[in-house]
């Protein structure tokens, strides 16, 4: 089940990444996750290694978040997809109670 996945990530104090655009992120996103659009992924991957933490990718379906995934899997960065980011939040809110 992925938001086992997703808890066990965020127990281990991953990084929530939203890959969507910036317009869709301001419409509403996972509290504390960071955006970095799907395009600018590959610009920016040493900023996303620094944190130095495993990673959760989410967007609107899961679709782009599974792109980011695969890439950030190849550059030896410990990454799962998350799908859509209201899935991410519940599983957030559920490891919150």
């Amino acid at each position: 089940n992925n938001t086992d996945k997703i808890s066990e990530y965020l127990q281990k104090g991953a990084i929530i990444l939203d890959v969507r655009t910036p317009m869709e992120f301001k419409e509403g996103h996972v509290k504390g996750s960071i955006n970095i659009p799907l395009q600018q992924i590959t610009s920016r991957v040493d900023e996303i290694k620094k944190y130095n933490k495993p990673v959760v990718a989410c967007c609107r379906s899961g679709a782009r978040s599974g792109n980011a995934t695969t890439f950030l899997i190849g550059k030896g960065i410990d990454t799962i997809n998350g799908g859509p980011w209201q899935t991410v939040d519940s599983c957030l809110q559920a490891s919150k109670s």
